[in-house]
């Protein structure tokens, strides 16, 4: 049986509005279905637009109080709601029919929330562009729209809409429901449509923002201590000149990926999160972040660009971000797919008995031979930078920001890429020889050309078989 679901609809002075909005809930082609809509003390003749459209759908409620702020109309609808499922609409806002339908489709056991993409119409036109769900970017800004489904049960539990005056009751409430744990999905689809009016309330509230984090450090502290390690804080500027000094360079939908498992720290640093590995590089000295900021690509920005060049041989690119201040960068960032290849060529290093080796140093031969093909130079062609996956059928090469594109290679600078790969002669030997045969070329004479012009490094490391 499908669960009663409330749509809720706290209504003031809209009275332009309210009959377009009531209207899309109606169509929704969702059902078990009721609205409730609790008028807060209108001046104009919201209630009686309402009421028109009421008079034909019994399954419309209205009721009225005395004005006392959306927060405290939205939990009035909610205490006379019988659902078990919330969907807040504002009086001005519009829903697709389907939205209702495919957000109950959606639901599992550890489901607390479910949004939709939106639209925005009015005053400004275009999709309303949030940022993906993660925790840790919850605590900093809100990326959930009012109109999602939500418990009534969880409502309850969190004591409802906060009715004190926090200019951001929407990201209160969602903090507070999402600190119960479970997930949040959107759907996507568009199910919203946003109005946006010329004196937006969201406007009024950015002149509240000190307020806002205040009141948001208070009622949420371990909320933003497990996922910020500590409160927000507020950054006042003496100017909005000032600002203009410090930019935020953004490819891709970004900011929801930084809060990944850390999976490796060194120099640069590695977190994977929902499939995507994030790489934050170390942060430049003031001399190479002017050189980045002004005169050349960042490492992030070059990763970028250049895995967009080598479909097939290193995971598919997603984003990059920098920060610049003063126009000297600061930090930077690189997203790309997780591979399936979940080993590195270090780990042939030493171990004759690997599963598959041979055939796993065959393959990277004939990879590098690929990249010499398609005039790709990588200048740190070494064991950490080469993937494999079990069986050696798929290889592929990360760290890319010091890769070269060629207009033409000479043998000689194609065979001195091999002289970072630190393993035995005889592992070597293979790898020149399936190489030497991708490329058409002699393969002893290949090998013995590798081998004689090992990288000198190794020798010293006391590498004594090569």
């Amino acid at each position: 049986m499908k669960p009663l679901v409330s749509v809720i609809v706290p209504l003031y002075n809209a009275a332009p509005y309210i009959g377009e909005t009531l209207n899309s809930i109606i169509l929704s082609t969702y059902r078990p279905l009721e609205v409730i809509v609790v008028d807060d003390g209108s001046t104009d003749d919201s209630f009686a637009q309402a009421q028109i459209i009421a008079k034909d759908h019994p399954e419309i409620h209205i009721h009225r109080q005395q004005n006392a702020g959306v927060s405290a109309a939205r939990n009035h609808a909610i205490r006379k709601a019988n659902g078990e499922w919330i969907l807040p609409v504002d009086a001005d806002d519009k829903i697709s029919p389907t939205y209702i339908e495919h957000a109950i489709d959606a639901i599992r056991n550890d489901v607390r929330v479910i949004g939709c993409r939106a639209h925005m119409f009015g005053a400004r036109n275009g999709e309303w562009k949030l940022p993906t769900y993660s925790p840790g970017l919850l605590a900093r800004k809100n990326m959930i729209h009012v109109s999602s489904l939500f418990r009534k049960a969880d409502w309850e539990l969190v004591g409802g809409f906060c009715e004190e005056d926090i200019f951001r009751e929407d990201w209160d409430f969602w903090l507070s429901i999402m600190e119960l744990g479970g997930e949040y999905i959107r759907l996507d689809e568009v199910g919203l449509y946003y109005r946006v009016l010329p004196h937006s309330r969201r406007s009024k509230a950015k002149s509240q923002k000190k307020a806002i984090v205040d009141a948001i450090n208070s009622r949420h502290s371990s909320f933003l201590e497990q996922h910020l390690g500590g409160p927000l804080h507020y950054h006042r500027s003496w100017s909005k000149f000032l600002n203009l000094f410090r930019s935020v360079k953004q490819v891709g939908d970004f900011n929801h990926w930084l809060e990944g498992e850390k999976i490796f720290q060194k120099r640069n640093t590695l977190r994977v999160v929902n499939g995507v590995v994030v790489k934050h590089f170390a942060t430049p000295n003031i001399l190479r972040g002017i050189i980045y900021g002004l005169f050349c690509k960042s490492k992030a920005q070059r990763s970028y660009e250049y895995a967009l060049r080598m479909t097939g041989l290193t995971p598919p690119p997603i984003a990059y971000r920098e920060i610049r201040i003063c126009g000297v960068l600061r930090e930077s960032w690189y997203a790309c797919c997780k591979s399936d290849c979940q080993h590195t060529f270090n780990e042939l290093i030493g171990n004759p008995n690997y599963p598959n080796r041979e055939t796993i140093l065959k393959a990277i031969g004939q990879f590098t031979a690929t990249l010499h093909k398609r005039h790709i130079l990588h200048q740190d062609y070494s064991g950490g930078n080469i993937l494999f996956n079990e069986d050696g059928s798929k290889i592929e090469v990360i760290d890319l920001n010091r890769i070269q594109f060629c207009s033409s290679l000479t043998q000689k600078k194609r065979l001195l890429n091999f002289e970072r790969l630190n393993i035995d002669k005889e592992a070597l030997k293979i790898i020149a020889k399936a190489y030497a045969i991708a490329m058409g070329e002699d393969p002893k004479t290949t090998a013995d050309y590798i081998i004689a012009h090992r990288w000198k490094k190794h020798i010293k490391q006391g590498i004594t078989n090569l």
